[in-house]
């Protein structure tokens, strides 16, 4: 079955950097797109970025441009999020996220940024 599993999130102080990562099995990983999601509390789940399946076209939410990056590994099956000047305001639960024949979720990794 598929399987996302998110790593990588902690406590980090604003302007500090995270690298998460999300490991991925149960389906041929270098056919599908994958996303990252989050959802802070009180708010609606939003795409913070996606990757192509190849990784040759990448799209970014306007709020994270310039501070995250997608990126992805096909050998090893893995998507990654690395992220860098970080808000208090980028505070939320981090989801990967791809689309086959259904919707699969990780069970998210919880990103915290405060001082």
């Amino acid at each position: 079955q598929v399987q996302l599993v998110e790593s990588g999130g902690g406590l980090v102080q604003p302007g500090g950097s995270l690298r998460l990562s999300c490991a991925a099995s149960g389906f041929i990983f270098s056919l599908y797109a994958m996303s990252w999601y989050r959802q802070a509390p009180g708010k609606e789940r939003e795409l913070v970025a996606a990757i192509s399946n190849g990784g040759g076209s990448t799209n970014y939410a306007d709020s994270v441009k310039g501070r995250f990056t997608i990126s992805r590994d096909n050998a090893k099956n893995t998507v990654y999020l690395q992220m860098n000047s970080l808000k208090p305001e980028d505070t939320a639960v981090y989801f990967c996220y791809t689309r086959g024949r259904s919707a699969y979720w990780g069970q998210g990794t919880q990103v915290t940024v405060s001082s």
